[in-house]
């Protein structure tokens, strides 16, 4: 689960500054990249980027409130606390 939060959180940092792009100087980077809008390859990404969106969403709520990114620090408070 630790790995799908990561991939997640950088595609959703993705589309982030995809629509960054977009707002300030109207340059889609995925269309770009994609040689053109409404393509499979980008049309894949961008469903891509909304199941990661969705993920983070229900993440935190499959794992009892937090965003589980291997933190050290959330393990050994979860160990002491069970004790």
């Amino acid at each position: 689960m630790i790995i799908a939060n990561y991939i997640a959180y950088i595609l959703t940092i993705i589309g982030a500054l995809n629509w960054g792009l977009v707002g300030i100087f109207n340059f889609d980077l995925v269309t770009f990249i994609c040689g053109g809008f409404r393509n499979g390859w980008g049309i894949a990404i961008y469903v891509l980027i909304m199941l990661a969106a969705i993920w983070l969403i229900i993440s935190p709520i499959i794992s009892r409130g937090m965003l589980d990114l291997g933190c050290p620090y959330r393990r050994s408070k979860e160990q002491k606390n069970s004790k």
